[in-house]
C-alpha cells in the first residue's frame, strides 16, 4: 500500500513540474476604461471600440512594426497600372473562429454592410475611395467597386488612383463579416457566445460594463504568431483607480493617457513609457461668428497662446507643444517626416498678436472688441487648458474671454451646428497618412466645423487624394497645410502621446501613432 501511494504521489509530482510553470496560463491583464461602443466592425469607430477590434478582427491588411500595411488576410495583392484596380489574394487558410472559411464573399458583404445608407456607419466615409461608394453611401447609386472574383480574389476598383488607400483599410472597420452568421443573427455582435471573428483572439466572455476576456483564436491563420493564451480586459473608467490597480498587480499596463497628477510621480519609473499618437488637441474659431470672420483677429488670438508653457505646467504630461495641425511621424517618398519639412507655421509671438489685434479691429471698425465665449468639454482637463488661456488672453491682449462648460454631447452637437463661437477641440488619426488630417478642413467636410472655406484649399487637398505621383501628392499637402495657417480657422495646442505603465515582464505590444493596440506578437516571461 506505501508503495503505491508513494508511486502515486511521484506521479502527481513529476506532472506538475512538466505542466506547471510551464503549461501555465498567459493572461495579459488590460483596461478597456469603458464598454465599447460597439465590437460591430461597421459601427465600432473610436479607440474604446478599435483597440479590442483591431485583435478580434483582421482585415486584408494590418499595420506592421514600421506601422506600414502589410499582408494579413490576403496574402498578397496586384495594383493595375493605371492605379485604380487592386486585386487581392485571400489566404487559403483564413478561417473565422467558428472554423468557417474567410472569403472575398464576407469582404463584399463586409464592406457594402458599412456603406449601405441604413447602416449609417461612421466609418462609411473612410471608404469613398472605392468607385461609387460615396453615392451607394447617399442612397444614390448602385454597388459599389467591390467584387469577390472568386472565394479567395477579391477586385476593388477605385475612383481614381490613391497612394494611400492600402493604409486606409488597415483600420478595424475595414474588416470582413461572416456573412452566413450575420444574415442569421443580426444582433451576432453583441454577446461573446454569438460573437464570430477572423483575427487573433475570440470572444470568450464579455459581462457588460464590466469586463471582457479575449482567448487565443485557434482557427487562426497564423495563430502560430500568437503567444499568449488570453488577454482580461477590465472596465474602470477612473485612471487614478486604473494606476493603483496597477499597482496592486491586477493590471499589467495602465490605460493611456496617465493623469497629469501622476506625471511627474512616475515619469522617471523603470515601467514608465511615452511614445507617440498621431493626433492632437485644438482650437476652432467659429468664422461666421464675429470677431472671427477676421483673419488678423483669428490670428491674435492664436499667437497669443504659449503652447509650451501650457503643456510644462497645465497638462504636464510630457506631451510636445504644437506650430502645426499634421503630428509627427508620416514619413513622405523623399524620406522626410512631414512636421519636419512643414515646420513652424506659427510660433507664440506677444507682440505680433498685440498688432494682428489692432490691425483687424480697424479694419472691422472695432471700437472695442465683440464678446468672445470660449466653451469647452465639462471635465477638469480642459477646465485647467481654458483657464490658462484665459489668463494669456488678458495678460496678452487686455481681453476678457468668458468660459462656457458644457456636457459632451450637448458640447459636440452644438459645434457640429456650428453654434459655438471659439471652441477646443482634437482629432486622432483614422490611419497612417497626412491626408486623413488636412481632409477635415475642405469646405464640404463634415469633420470642418468652424465655418471656414478656401477654394484654394480644397483644390491641393482634392488634387493629392487623386494624384498617382507620391512626392507631388506630399508636395500638394505641404502647400495646403501652409494655406491653413494664413487663414488660421484653427490653431494648435499639443500633439497627443501615448504615456502609461508596463510590466517588465511584458513584451512585443505594437503600439501605432493611429492610436489603436495590436496584441498578436505579446509575450510575458
Amino acid at each position: 500500500m506505501k508503495q503505491k501511494l508513494l508511486a502515486a504521489c511521484l506521479v502527481t509530482v513529476l506532472a506538475t513540474t512538466l505542466s506547471g510553470p510551464a503549461l501555465a496560463e498567459k493572461v495579459l491583464r488590460l483596461n478597456n476604461t469603458e464598454e465599447p461602443t460597439s465590437l460591430h466592425p461597421a459601427a465600432g469607430f473610436n479607440l474604446i471600440s478599435w483597440e479590442p477590434l483591431n485583435n478580434l478582427v483582421e482585415g486584408l491588411v494590418r499595420l506592421d512594426e514600421q506601422h506600414l500595411a502589410a499582408p494579413a488576410t490576403a496574402e498578397s495583392w496586384q495594383v493595375s497600372d493605371d492605379g485604380k484596380t487592386y486585386t487581392f489574394k485571400l489566404r487559403a487558410n483564413a478561417r473565422w473562429s467558428n472554423g468557417d472559411p474567410v472569403t472575398a464573399h464576407d469582404f463584399v458583404y463586409g464592406w457594402t454592410h458599412m456603406l449601405a445608407p441604413e447602416t449609417a456607419s461612421p466609418a462609411a466615409f473612410l471608404a469613398y475611395p472605392i468607385a461609387g461608394a460615396k453615392a451607394f453611401n447617399e442612397g444614390k447609386g448602385l454597388d459599389p467597386g467591390i467584387r469577390a472574383l472568386d472565394d479567395h480574389t477579391l477586385e476593388i476598383t477605385l475612383e481614381a488612383p490613391n497612394v494611400s488607400f492600402l493604409n486606409v483599410i488597415t483600420n478595424p472597420n475595414f474588416a470582413p463579416l461572416n456573412r452566413k452568421v450575420a444574415q442569421a443573427n443580426p444582433t451576432w455582435h453583441t454577446e461573446a457566445k454569438t460573437y464570430v471573428s477572423n483575427g487573433p483572439f475570440l470572444l470568450k466572455d464579455w459581462k457588460h460594463a464590466q469586463n471582457m476576456r479575449f482567448e487565443k483564436n485557434p482557427h487562426y491563420w497564423d495563430a502560430a504568431s500568437v503567444q499568449i493564451d488570453a488577454v482580461d480586459f477590465a472596465m474602470v473608467n477612473d485612471p487614478n483607480t486604473s494606476y493603483q490597480m496597477y499597482r496592486t498587480g491586477e493590471l499589467d499596463m495602465t490605460p493611456s493617457p496617465l493623469p497629469s497628477a501622476l506625471y511627474d510621480k512616475v515619469k522617471d519609473h523603470k515601467d514608465f513609457r511615452n511614445v507617440p499618437q498621431a493626433g492632437g488637441y485644438f482650437f476652432r474659431f467659429n468664422t461666421r461668428m464675429p470677431p472671427f470672420q477676421n483673419t488678423d483677429i483669428r490670428k491674435a488670438f492664436a499667437l497669443a497662446v504659449n503652447q509650451e508653457d501650457i503643456v510644462k505646467y497645465v497638462t504636464k504630461q510630457g506631451r510636445q507643444a504644437a506650430y502645426g495641425f499634421v503630428a509627427p511621424g508620416f514619413t513622405g517618398p523623399n524620406g522626410k517626416d512631414f512636421r519636419e519639412e512643414s515646420g513652424h507655421l506659427l510660433s507664440t509671438s506677444p507682440e505680433a498678436a498685440k498688432q494682428h489685434l489692432a490691425k483687424g479691429m480697424a479694419d472691422e471698425n472695432y471700437q472695442t472688441l465683440p464678446p468672445v465665449t470660449l466653451s469647452y468639454i465639462n471635465n477638469p482637463s480642459d477646465r485647467k487648458i481654458a483657464e490658462a488661456i484665459q489668463n494669456m488672453y488678458r495678460e496678452t491682449l487686455g481681453v476678457d474671454i468668458q468660459l462656457q462648460s458644457i456636457e459632451s454631447k450637448v458640447f459636440y452637437a452644438k459645434q457640429r451646428g456650428l453654434e459655438l463661437q471659439f471652441s477646443r477641440s482634437s482629432f486622432v488619426n483614422d490611419y497612417a497618412d497626412p491626408y486623413n488630417s488636412l481632409e477635415s478642413f475642405l469646405g464640404n467636410s463634415s469633420m470642418n466645423r468652424t465655418g471656414w472655406v478656401n477654394p484654394e484649399y480644397d483644390s491641393l487637398v482634392n488634387q493629392a487624394n487623386t494624384e498617382p505621383d507620391a512626392q507631388k501628392r506630399w508636395d500638394l499637402l505641404l502647400q495646403a497645410e501652409k494655406i491653413l495657417f494664413d487663414d488660421m480657422p484653427i490653431f494648435p495646442l499639443f500633439f497627443y502621446n501615448q504615456i502609461y505603465l508596463q510590466k517588465e515582464n511584458i513584451s512585443g505590444i505594437l503600439r501605432h501613432p493611429v492610436g489603436y493596440i495590436d496584441l498578436k506578437y505579446t509575450q510575458i516571461k
